[in-house]
């Protein structure tokens, strides 16, 4: 996507145009900056995590800060047929201008636009890690699981966070992560530092790859939790 925030199949929508006016006013990244994929779940049942997600997404700059920094692109699925791709921003106050800018609307779940638009973002330029944060999956777990494998093959490894008791949209979102090399974690949006810790650490992982997860795991909990799911450990 990159550039100004637009509709992953290319629809305008009058809706989300404070979103897209945000998303043009916000300065890009240094290009050799590390890319992340940032997807949320923004249907109706999503708006406390979807809160909680902004409050707490200023741990991923952080978390780089000394690293050299990173390149956060928001996508976000709600509705009848919205998916929305923001460009690449680098710091905290931005990607929370671009999440203050949307509001979670009733729909299903659109994880295979996300992960398409990852793989076809991959297939043109860099990036080291998606993010998906979510508690449902209304699709084909196999066709979902299908583009997971490509992911897989080009590098890029979806880190699932799943937000909920719901066991059979937990295990669509482990297998995903399994297939793409990334790593599967539960959340509670009852406790913000779960998240916040899980975003962390997958920072630092498209910052510095393996070998700075592992340094990051011998003091972080969530590092050893991502660490494990990437390497069996």
């Amino acid at each position: 996507m990159g550039g100004s925030g637009r509709d992953l199949d290319g629809a305008r929508s009058a809706a989300i145009d404070a979103f897209l006016e945000t998303a043009r006013q916000v300065a890009a990244p240094a290009g050799d900056a590390p890319r992340l994929v940032f997807a949320l779940d923004a249907t109706m049942s999503r708006q406390p995590t979807w809160d909680l997600a902004c409050a707490v997404q200023a741990g991923m700059f952080e978390a780089t800060a000394r690293l050299g920094g990173l390149a956060v692109q928001l996508v976000y699925f709600r509705g009848l047929s919205e998916c929305r791709a923001s460009r690449f921003v680098a710091d905290a106050r931005a990607l929370t201008g671009l999440m203050q800018g949307v509001s979670c609307q009733g729909g299903h779940t659109q994880i295979g636009r996300v992960l398409r638009h990852a793989r076809n973002l991959a297939g043109r330029e860099p990036v080291k890690a998606l993010v998906l944060v979510g508690d449902a999956v209304e699709e084909d777990p196999d066709d979902l699981c299908a583009v997971a494998g490509e992911l897989g093959l080009l590098g890029l490894p979806a880190f699932c966070f799943h937000e909920g008791p719901d066991p059979e949209s937990a295990a669509v979102f482990a297998e995903i992560a399994r297939l793409s090399g990334g790593a599967f974690a539960r959340f509670d949006a009852g406790a913000p530092g779960v998240l916040a810790a899980l975003l962390r650490a997958a920072a630092i992982f498209a910052t510095r790859g393996l070998d700075g997860l592992r340094l990051a795991a011998q003091e972080d909990a969530a590092a050893r939790r991502l660490l494990a799911g990437m390497t069996g450990g």
